[in-house]
């Protein structure tokens, strides 16, 4: 099995000897992701900065390469762990390429002059991070997206083995946030570094992270593969959801459905509903959808909005007493719609429910 680059033994970590997280064993790989994902104020910066050297732990100990991290020496230190924190910095007359360039600090010596290897290493980190262009340009002038991906030229051109990082996505557009972790996953896959990160937004933290770690009241609630922790209605525990709730298979947050009986009865299926579904909850009218195999794409969201579901088994033709069920409720809402353009084998039933609300009058675009 690979060593561990870095890992924390029992480290309970906090402020001024008050512990805000406590028992905290988390070993970080070569060419693996970590991300730590909990409510806010659960004391995830609080970890990342303990393991940054930024905090003092309150007791325990971090280990990186077997050695106490506390007693390694500082450019020691610098050459083998970036960080990028939210703090982002405000010099004053200084270019993106003399931010990107303080990375070689630990290379230079007292100095601090560049060498032709140090400036090589600043414009190929730049480039990777596609800030290139921005080199002459005020490092105060450039949008936030584009002070991220510099400030990560920063860090990667340290030539770290690990890359610590407190919600780099924050306050990003979408080109930004997939850019920057796009750029993250390709360091872990080609330069094997080890990186550990914080996450708000659960739908990345999915997507990019090997091993979760979920905080939450003091400690470390659990850890895992991103499969073990988005199921079973795990996150909508972890950050107490208590209105509306979390779709774990796509990671989409869904407002409440709307209290009441249902007035509306939705045929459909295939992803056609959704924005549908979306639209009328925004409205406040309470709906019913059928008939859903229960393989289907939007099955996740009529379940968190609609007030009844009718579902048929997954690859099955819709049995009768299926149809009759949906019937029962389509019989009672005053209006229907259809999202079908046409009806396969398997959903003949769906095609009688239309034609049923179509002889009743019951149809409806709006």
């Amino acid at each position: 099995m690979t060593e561990k680059l870095l890992y924390t033994d029992n480290l309970s970590v906090g402020y001024s000897g008050r512990v805000v997280v406590g028992n905290v064993n988390i070993g970080l790989l070569p060419g693996r992701i970590v991300a730590l994902i909990g409510p806010n104020g659960a004391g995830k910066s609080t970890i990342l900065k303990t393991i940054a050297r930024q905090l003092p732990p309150v007791s325990g100990r971090i280990f990186l390469e077997e050695k106490n991290l506390f007693s390694l020496p500082e450019v020691k230190l610098a050459k083998t762990m970036s960080i990028l924190m939210t703090e982002r910095p405000r010099p004053e007359m200084m270019t993106c390429f003399d931010i990107a360039s303080a990375g070689r600090y630990p290379y230079t010596g007292w100095l601090g002059v560049l060498s032709e290897q140090d400036k090589a290493q600043v414009w190929r980190a730049m480039e990777l991070t596609g800030v290139s262009d921005l080199a002459g340009r005020d490092f105060n002038l450039i949008s936030d997206g584009q002070r991220q991906l510099v400030m990560l030229a920063r860090a990667i051109c340290q030539q770290p083995r690990i890359l610590v990082l407190d919600e780099p996505t924050s306050f990003l557009d979408i080109r930004h946030k997939l850019s920057l972790l796009s750029i993250i996953k390709k360091l872990v896959n080609e330069q094997k570094i080890a990186v550990i990160m914080s996450l708000h937004e659960l739908d990345l933290a999915q997507r990019i992270a090997d091993t979760v770690v979920c905080v939450r009241n003091g400690a470390i609630d659990r850890s895992g593969t991103p499969g073990e922790i988005f199921s079973g209605g795990y996150i909508g525990r972890l950050f107490g959801v208590e209105q509306g709730s979390y779709n774990e298979l796509f990671g989409v947050p869904e407002l409440q459905p709307p209290a009441g009986e249902p007035g509306v009865f939705v045929i459909s299926g295939g992803g056609r509903g959704i924005e549908l579904f979306r639209r009328l909850q925004k409205q406040g009218l309470p709906f019913a959808v059928g008939i859903l195999h229960e393989n289907d794409v939007e099955l996740p969201a009529a379940h968190a909005l609609a007030a009844d579901v009718i579902t048929e088994t997954a690859f099955e033709p819709i049995k009768k007493s299926t149809l009759e069920r949906a019937m029962s409720v389509m019989e009672k809402c005053p209006k229907v719609i259809c999202c079908l353009q046409s009806f396969g084998t398997l959903n003949d039933g769906n095609r009688l429910l239309f034609e049923m609300a179509k002889n009743q009058g019951k149809l409806t675009e709006d």
